[in-house]
């Protein structure tokens, strides 16, 4: 099967780009149209050419460029943004179920924001080449695709009452990072210098502007308690002021998460879709410090699985509360247990397996 990668989006450009400027809102838009405008000019000439779109939820012009091709879609998503009754939008800042407000109707709610966001530049592009403009973007991307989700069914939801064409196939790892040998072996024998418990914190793609604070509680926490600290700086730099500090090790390379989550004790990250699932198939337990967009949902699984405890605000945590969450993270047994139970049932799932399969189904269907 022949297939052609496109790399426009430049996420990390816009992240990186909201974190620098203070009118976030007006930055994130001119990103988003601009990525928009790109895909039906870059896509709608590959696609004409092959026989199946591949497309994430963000890619916001993908219903539209196949539905022009006449090419089926397979929509991913790292989380269920797919509208229903159950789940609420897992990009709203409390994804758990509200005993009043319905999931329903947040997504109505979050419809309306994405209209806002995408719906004119969609149109403005799908009346240029002669198509009806849509009424509503979020319902019209889902029910015109083969919406695939890229998450373990043991660590996400699911609803079952979707009324969409959906599947879940466990997360795509990517093992196969290149890294520098030198510097992991460096690594491991910080870790292996003692028998002291270890503790992992990374920001990973993402940025606060109290970041080099909480490294500084962290730190304190860890020698006071007895526990190595190792700082994964990531792309906003976190820990760097520590860089001399001979009481944390300053990861500033990338390392696959798979060669180093299994030989900590616990980790405190942002909630990413992937790092959540890297400490999870470790088993290991977790805390999440969410920042922004599905970080909150995936604190909030990690909670309600009792995999860890509920994650903090970096924002908001005291040097007190903070304390009382690593004691708790790193000591539980109960996080212990269930963390091990779900490491063992994703390690049986094959994300990569599964989505070739759900590839091949779609584009040969019987």
């Amino acid at each position: 099967m022949n297939y052609k990668l496109q790399e426009f989006d430049d996420i990390g450009g816009m992240i990186n780009g909201a974190a620098e400027t203070k009118q976030q809102t007006k930055h994130l838009l001119s990103w988003m149209r601009r990525v928009i405008d790109m895909q039906f000019e870059q896509l709608i000439p590959l696609l004409q050419e092959h026989d199946l779109l591949i497309a994430a939820n963000t890619e916001f012009a993908a219903a539209s460029l196949a539905e022009y091709c006449g090419k089926p879609v397979i929509r991913t998503a790292f989380g269920p943004f797919i509208p229903g009754k159950k789940i609420p939008p897992p990009a709203m800042a409390t994804p758990k179920p509200h005993p009043v407000i319905k999931p329903a109707y947040l997504w109505k709610l979050l419809n309306i924001a994405t209209n806002f966001m995408v719906k004119k530049t969609v149109n403005k592009n799908r009346i240029a080449k002669g198509m009806k403009p849509i009424a509503n973007f979020g319902f019209h991307a889902v029910e015109n695709s083969h919406n695939f989700l890229m998450y373990s069914r043991y660590l996400g939801s699911t609803d079952p009452d979707w009324p969409y064409k959906w599947d879940i196939g466990g997360y795509c790892f990517n093992d196969n990072l290149v890294y520098n040998e030198t510097v992991y072996q460096d690594l491991m024998a910080f870790i292996r210098q003692d028998d002291r418990p270890t503790l992992f914190f990374t920001l990973g793609s993402c940025n606060d502007k109290r970041r080099d604070r909480f490294c500084d509680w962290l730190l304190d926490i860890c020698e006071k308690q007895g526990y190595k600290l190792i700082v994964g700086s990531g792309w906003s730099g976190a820990g760097k002021h520590l860089e001399e500090n001979k009481s944390v090790y300053l990861l500033t390379q990338a390392i696959p998460h798979t060669l180093i989550f299994p030989h900590c004790t616990a980790v405190i990250h942002h909630g990413g879709c992937g790092t959540t699932h890297s400490v999870a198939r470790a088993g290991i337990p977790q805390m999440i410090a969410p920042l922004l967009l599905d970080q909150p949902y995936w604190n909030y699984r990690v909670s309600q699985l009792q995999a860890g405890p509920e994650g903090v605000r970096i924002k908001k945590v005291t040097h007190q509360q903070l304390k009382q969450k690593v004691c708790d993270l790193m000591t539980n047994p109960a996080y212990k247990k269930n963390a091990a139970e779900l490491g063992k049932k994703i390690q049986s799932e094959n994300g990569i397996q599964t989505m070739c399969e759900y590839i091949e189904r779609v584009a040969t269907p019987h």
